[in-house]
This record gives structure tokens, C-alpha cells and sequence, in this order.
């Protein structure tokens, strides 16, 4: 199983003691997503997720990115040093990116993020998922005339490609069209994992994964603002 973990360092200018506070966390996103997609891209990676935020007297930036096949704690880390240096770059050349101290977190993404993408759903198969069918008059294997309307469906991944899912449920196998599914949840199979003899590691809680944390505590203070996504 795929070892997944969180690479964090400091980065960024320390800001004067009249810098700005506030700021559009959304315009700060849009010029970090310039510098490391390329980056992570180039390194053979997806970029799943970029978020800023604040956290006391400095942002953080949470970058998450994926691969088929998964991505292990070695290159989660060299992601990081790789986005850093690139940070590091076009600050040199083009100015705050953030304004002021940042926090950089580089992680892969856990089972808890839903499946919204035709590679989620390719590299979740083999696993079982919860998933909203959309305006279902009827699911497959169902009798009779259902009344029209979203409906959960909890099926196994057996195939995925960039049209449409297959899933296998108690009412057997059928395809599904992504445009006719909400976002996917993978169900943690604690009882599967021991059959196959697999870790149950990636299912813990954030807290719990592997992590390199070369970093001080990031300042607790009463203006952290909501994050944006």
C-alpha cells in the first residue's frame, strides 16, 4: 500500500512590521497556482488541491498532488523542495506571491477526498464507493416505476475510464456516465484490508500520517480567516 504522508517547511519573506493582513486570499491562490502547477506537473504529478489561508501572522499554502499508482513520502518530499525553490524563484524575480511569512504544506490526498475526476474514480478502482446518482428514474436491477430523483448508490469500482464508471453492486454490474453521478466517497473496508493483509495506515486521521515537519509552530492568533478553496 501506498505510503502517504505531509511535507511542511517555512518559506517566504518575514513581513515588515507594516505589512498588509488582509489581501485577496482567492488573487494570492490564482498567482501561486501559476508557479507550482508547472512545477508539479513536470515532476509527472496532478495537482489535486492549492489552497491559501491565514493563520495568524502568516498564510499557509496547502498543495496536494496525486499519481496513479499513488505517491510515497520520498517524492511528497521532493515535491515540496522542488515547489519551494520555484516559490523561492519567482519571488526573486517577480515580488511577494504571498506577501509576507508562509507556511508550505505538500501532501497526498487521503480517502476522505471525493472522487470528482475521471483519474479519481481510475485510481480508486478495486475499492468500494458511496455515490449520488442524479435524477435516477430507476437503478439497475430495480422493479417497477421509481419516482424521478437523486438516489445513493454504494457499488464497487471494477472499471473507470474518461467516459463513465462500472460499478459492481448487489443488483450487479453497471455503467454509469460521470454526468450522471455526484462526487464519489471511498468507505474505509477495515474488514477487507485485514483479509487481503493489508496496513489499515491510510485510512488514520491526518493527524496520524507520516510526517516531515522542519518547521516552528505555526502562531495561534484570533484573526484566522476562513480558507479558501
Amino acid at each position: 500500500m501506498t505510503q502517504r504522508g505531509r511535507a511542511t517547511r517555512p518559506t517566504g519573506r518575514p513581513r515588515s512590521a507594516a505589512g498588509p493582513r488582509g489581501g485577496d486570499l482567492a488573487a494570492r491562490r490564482d498567482r501561486l497556482r501559476a508557479v507550482i502547477e508547472p512545477v508539479v506537473n513536470g515532476a509527472g504529478y496532478d495537482l489535486e488541491d492549492l489552497s491559501v489561508s491565514r493563520a495568524g501572522r502568516r498564510h499557509v499554502v496547502r498543495v496536494m498532488v496525486d499519481t496513479d499508482g499513488g505517491i510515497d513520502l520520498d517524492a511528497v518530499a521532493d515535491v515540496s523542495r522542488a515547489v519551494s525553490a520555484a516559490l523561492d524563484a519567482a519571488e526573486e524575480t517577480g515580488g511577494d506571491i504571498v506577501a509576507g511569512e508562509y507556511q508550505l504544506e505538500v501532501s497526498s490526498p487521503g480517502v476522505d477526498r471525493p472522487l470528482t475526476l475521471p483519474r479519481h474514480w481510475r485510481r480508486n478502482v478495486g475499492r468500494l464507493v458511496k455515490v449520488t446518482v442524479r435524477g435516477a428514474a430507476a437503478l439497475p436491477g430495480q422493479r417497477g416505476e421509481q419516482p424521478a430523483g437523486d438516489r445513493q448508490l454504494t457499488g464497487r469500482v471494477v472499471a473507470a475510464d474518461d467516459e463513465g464508471v462500472h460499478l459492481e453492486t448487489d443488483d450487479g454490474r453497471a455503467a454509469w456516465a460521470y454526468a450522471q453521478l455526484g462526487p464519489g466517497r471511498v468507505q474505509v473496508e477495515f474488514t477487507r484490508l485485514a483479509e487481503l493483509g493489508e496496513p489499515d495506515d491510510e485510512f488514520d486521521d491526518a493527524d496520524d500520517s507520516d510526517e516531515i515537519d522542519d518547521s516552528d509552530d505555526i502562531d495561534d492568533e484570533d484573526d484566522v480567516e476562513d480558507e479558501e478553496r
